[in-house]
């Protein structure tokens, strides 16, 4: 019954639109945990303290689910049409990551995982449960053990059919089915992933240092962005696309076929001046369904205006200027570095104007980094 019900499942699956559906064990995670608990000892991870709070059941899907037998990994395309690393060519326009310009995976992979389940269940009685990234689950490590691919030397999964584009989720499960054979390693002597990352994210080959990571600073840190690594983050805004885009193995990926995950055209590296001017509840309304919303307005601000800095382009300061004042000391900070960047003439009068009225201690630390010195007796409108 094994082979049949696999073979049911994976067909199942490509009429889901999934690109691949692979089984597992728990126990083929193997020394991942380790390499976690290594990651974790470096501090490689930054502010995401969850992933220290959930390291235990990390490393051990029984952990997480004692009863647990088999895992199916699943992968679904998210393979852009186009170049998505053409908008860094243009610097008056915000580069969102392909991932974030249609809807939210999480909500597009877990409804065809959640019929797939249904029909296991139906089929062999057995309890399961769903995960898509909303879980403790090492997805990378187990999808590779899988067969779905490689954990490349930028750490993401690599497909010899799909390239670095794949959207990963588990089905667990208390039935037992044959395992897949796991994929070997196709990196060979490649490095264009680790040559190519802006902040020298990569310490070493299949190593990550998450806190020099521009997709980590621009949508899970919460704080202010490390002065040294605004300049190299361009016009990026959300996520970074740079290490997957130039995976060698991409040549095989088709454009992704579920169309849910198309980049929509008004989402598709918009003017900076129109996310400048984003209010909460513009910024909500602009980005309702994708996962750009879940990083919040402040920290999406907060990255635009590191963008407007590097623009070069002095007609983004009157917006900028305006937001000096901003409710959000994430904001006013970037908004006081980014003038700094586009009218120098200026920033000395708007400190002396606005510093002594400033209550946060990093908004202040960038007034300071400015200079004290006046420039022009006339004050600019605000």
């Amino acid at each position: 019954m094994t082979a049949a019900l696999k073979a049911e499942l994976k067909d199942l699956a490509r009429a889901l639109g999934l690109a691949e559906l692979k089984f597992t064990t728990p126990e083929a995670i193997g020394r991942a945990g380790e390499r976690l608990h290594a990651f974790l000892a470096e501090a490689r991870h930054g502010d995401m303290d969850w992933l220290a709070r959930t390291a235990e059941r990390r490393a051990d899907p029984k952990v997480l689910w004692k009863d647990v037998r088999t895992i199916l990994m699943a992968g679904i395309s998210y393979a852009p049409e186009g170049d998505p690393l053409a908008g860094l060519a243009q610097p008056s326009r915000g580069v969102i990551s392909c991932y974030a310009q249609g809807k939210d995976y999480h909500d597009v992979l877990k409804s065809k995982l959640i019929e797939l389940a249904r029909h296991l269940q139906g089929r062999t009685g057995a309890e399961v449960r769903v995960f898509v990234d909303t879980a403790p689950l090492m997805e990378k490590p187990l999808a590779a053990a899988a067969g779905l691919g490689w954990q490349g030397k930028h750490t993401n999964l690599v497909s010899r059919r799909e390239g670095s584009w794949l959207f990963l989720g588990a089905v667990l499960t208390e039935a037992e089915i044959a395992p897949d054979a796991a994929e070997a390693d196709h990196c060979g002597s490649c490095r264009r992933c680790l040559d190519i990352c802006p902040t020298n994210a990569f310490p070493a080959p299949y190593q990550l240092d998450a806190r020099r990571c521009i997709a980590y600073l621009t949508i899970e840190h919460k704080g202010h962005i490390p002065e040294p690594l605004r300049r190299p983050m361009g016009n990026r805004v959300f996520g970074c696309d740079d290490c997957l885009a130039v995976c060698p193995w991409n040549k095989f990926a088709a454009a992704a076929r579920e169309h849910r995950f198309a980049a929509r055209d008004e989402t598709d590296n918009p003017p900076l001046a129109e996310l400048l001017a984003l209010d909460d509840a513009a910024f909500r309304q602009r980005f309702a369904g994708t996962p750009v919303k879940r990083t919040g307005r402040h920290r999406f601000v907060r990255n635009v205006l590191i963008a407007a800095g590097n623009s070069a382009d002095a007609t983004f300061a009157p917006a900028i200027r305006s937001l000096l004042t901003d409710p959000s000391p994430l904001v006013r900070a970037m908004a006081v570095w980014a003038l700094a960047r586009l009218a120098p003439d200026e920033v000395g009068n708007l400190r002396l104007r606005h510093a002594p009225a400033e209550t946060d201690p990093d908004v202040l630390a960038e007034w300071e980094a400015v200079g004290s010195a006046p420039n022009p007796l006339t004050l600019p409108p605000q």
